[in-house]
């Protein structure tokens, strides 16, 4: 909303003549200007009374997948746990002490190849040993932690893919689009299919990665409802077992 105002000023004029003062109207008008916006710059935003429900709950889902599979671990074949606890690649480094940036990629990307989100087969060299790791539902730091919920998530997957659709370099991280879908083995065997980007921030004395940040392209609440949703075909097919 614009509001124009105008003012016009009264000017003195003297008459060297009569020797008196005649105040003459000045019609040149002064234009001011006032604009008030009526948006709220914060109103597309969520407030806190809608989103700190929807945070508490994917954090009680968060820790309890957590819980769940530290369970499932003990359930685990040793097969299984030698073969998540093999790939600990020492890399080189130059003559600073630093991992090259090359090197470091290299073994992310080969980790994808991995499926290391579910599997926990990281290459452990490549990160601090306190990189912190956080995702929608939260953050800690820890990697031996992210290795054993990434190892422990995948004894609750029947069956995954996980594929690095896009890698970006920028000055101080890396940045990997991924796409990643899977079955998981509860009794009504949900899917859970999302795609997203990983943000991998380097440490500038030693290389490697010192914050992995993960983002998911769907809403958090969409994520928990593909875990409570049956899978195509469960109703039907226990019906008729």
């Amino acid at each position: 909303m614009a509001a124009t105002l105008s003012f016009a000023s009264i000017a003195p004029h003297v008459n060297s003549q009569r020797q008196c003062i005649i105040f003459r109207r000045n019609y040149a008008h002064k234009i001011y200007r006032i604009r008030c916006s009526g948006e709220n710059s914060k109103s597309n935003l969520p407030t806190s009374e809608e989103s700190a429900p929807e945070n508490a709950l994917l954090k009680v889902a968060w820790y309890g997948s957590e819980l769940l599979g530290i369970a499932a671990s003990f359930l685990r074949s040793p097969s299984n746990v030698e073969e998540a606890a093999q790939n600990n690649v020492e890399l080189g480094v130059d003559g600073s002490g630093a991992i090259d940036r090359t090197a470091v990629v290299q073994t992310i990307k080969d980790d994808f190849e991995r499926s290391y989100f579910v599997t926990g087969q990281l290459t452990l060299d490549a990160y601090e040993e306190d990189c912190e790791f956080a995702d929608p539902a939260g953050s800690f730091k820890g990697l031996r932690r992210f290795k054993r919920n990434c190892t422990n998530f995948g004894s609750l997957i029947e069956k995954s893919n996980m594929k690095l659709m896009k890698w970006e370099d920028f000055e101080n991280k890396g940045v990997g689009h991924w796409r990643f879908s899977c079955v998981m083995s509860f009794p009504w065997r949900p899917i859970l299919s999302a795609t997203g980007y990983t943000e991998y921030y380097f440490d500038a004395q030693s290389g490697k990665v010192c914050r992995h940040v993960e983002h998911w392209n769907v809403p958090k609440m969409a994520l928990f409802k593909q875990l409570l949703r049956p899978t195509r075909g469960f109703w039907f097919n226990r019906k008729n077992s």
